[in-house]
């Protein structure tokens, strides 16, 4: 696994930091670093989210009701809080998958549009 360098790292287009830990929580609960870790290994090493976005984006999604939290131990006997995805959180990612895959699509259309 090759460790790309931060300058070459792709950024993440604002709003999509929702999304992905929705996404990321859909296999179960998770610490805050091992959802960054889960994005940024699933992304093969291309996103890396920084912790100042990341418990920004986690508070706003507890405070929708989107995902909940409780504290426990991570593997490394540490205490952390553990966010998992509510049954609000589930519809949620299903209407932002939609929107994405709306919005990629069009985008594609837009790059792969002939001249003339």
């Amino acid at each position: 696994m090759s460790t790309r360098e931060t300058k070459d790292r792709l950024e993440l287009l604002q709003g999509t930091l929702d999304l992905l830990i929705l996404r990321t929580l859909i296999f179960g609960s998770q610490h805050g670093q091992g959802i960054a870790r889960a994005i940024q290994q699933t992304s093969d090493e291309e996103l890396l989210v920084e912790h100042g976005a990341l418990y920004p984006a986690l508070q706003r999604l507890e405070e929708r009701g989107w995902i909940s939290a409780k504290w426990g131990l991570s593997a490394n006997n540490r205490k952390a809080r553990f966010y998992s995805l509510t049954s609000a959180g589930r519809k949620q990612l299903v209407q932002e998958t939609t929107k994405w895959n709306r919005l990629t699509a069009a985008i594609g259309r837009i790059l792969e549009a002939e001249e003339g």
